[in-house]
């Protein structure tokens, strides 16, 4: 394997190269969405946004997650560290037990409000801060930890605010955690492997957010049964690969650029190193240029419209010069003309 061939497969696995086009395709959908969950809403979106599989789709898949999320068939939780995001609802058996996070001793206020939910059978925010006599940010940090304990689901069907919170073991009886979720993590990282071809310790830390030893533990049972493999690959380290894909083949390496916001796929699992490379900056969003991250863009983020300071770029002076249009163009897609000033352009003033 090489890196040229990882990347390509990548991108298409990850359908960047080849969105998904058919808007009436629920199945192919709900089959991209099983391999990139869980998905988390556009970065610095309103509260109650469907989840979007940002430049997978060659439309706005907004309206056709959310109408799935509608159904029922998408569940709200917190995964991944305790950050928001979206499965199917025929995961998250799964997911919860790899992402779950116990309470040894509930506090007072975790016990009444977990009470109260279970009584009537599903209330909301606003009911519980009327009838508990605690802060408004307590009872908020007390659902989050419920939540990441999935004691408690948050019923979120549109973008409303106020969503009611009701009992998990009530709606789910049939999911039973295990004690050990070393072998559900390794069923999780055969997906993960799947849509990323090969992946470092750092890269698989990183987007899973879990503990080492977890981690560790899943990698071993997968390499036990031989259906991953450790190699070095140049120019990318050490790492992991499904033995299936040891005898992929070079591809035409398509060229193409990408802004993607801090929720992305791609960019969790090399949050670390782009936060380290883009130390001191506002980033606003990151670039993906031809499969590797070659840029940021940079400004401070508010509610409403603000300008781009600068599109900073990891290129050759004549490539960046060269490539200019382009990248402005991936940049204007999420930035537009009309509410959006570009300031400067690899530090040059525009």
């Amino acid at each position: 394997m090489n890196k040229k061939t990882i990347i390509c497969e990548r991108l298409q696995r990850q359908r960047l190269t080849k969105p998904l086009e058919d808007r009436q395709d629920i199945k192919a959908y709900k089959q991209l969405f099983q391999k990139l969950q869980p998905v988390a809403p556009v970065f610095n979106s309103r509260p109650g946004e469907p989840p979007q599989l940002v430049h997978r789709i060659a439309f706005n898949d907004a309206f056709l997650s959310e109408s799935i999320r509608k159904k029922h068939q998408l569940v709200k939780g917190r995964f991944q560290g305790g950050r928001i995001g979206y499965v199917l609802e025929d995961d998250l058996s799964l997911y919860s037990t790899i992402f779950r996070k116990p309470i040894p001793k509930m506090t007072g206020l975790q016990k009444e409000i977990l009470s109260m939910i279970q009584q009537s059978g599903g209330i909301s925010k606003n009911q519980l801060k009327e009838e508990l006599p605690f802060k408004a940010r307590e009872i908020t940090a007390a659902l989050k930890r419920l939540q990441e304990a999935f004691l408690v689901y948050e019923l979120q069907i549109d973008t409303d605010w106020n969503t009611g919170w009701f009992d998990f073991k009530t709606e789910w009886p049939e999911i039973e955690w295990e004690l050990d979720s070393t072998s559900a993590a390794a069923q999780m990282l055969l997906r993960f492997f799947d849509v990323m071809v090969f992946a470092t310790l750092d890269q698989i830390k990183g987007w899973t957010q879990l503990k080492l030893k977890t981690i560790q533990g899943a990698l071993t049972v997968l390499m036990e049964r031989e259906a991953i493999v450790k190699l070095e690959v140049d120019g990318l380290g050490e790492g992991f690969v499904q033995k299936k894909d040891l005898d992929l083949t070079d591809n035409e390496m398509p060229q193409s650029v990408f802004m993607l916001d801090k929720s992305d796929y791609l960019v969790r699992a090399d949050l670390d190193e782009l936060k380290d490379r883009f130390k001191g900056s506002e980033v606003l969003q990151y670039l993906l240029i031809d499969g590797e991250w070659k840029g940021a863009v940079l400004g401070h983020w508010r509610i409403g419209p603000h300008d781009v300071e600068d599109v900073v770029l990891c290129l050759e002076e004549k490539e960046a010069e060269k490539r200019k249009d382009e990248i402005i163009s991936a940049v204007r897609a999420g930035y537009p003309e009309e509410t959006t000033r570009i300031v400067c352009f690899n530090g040059d003033q525009l």
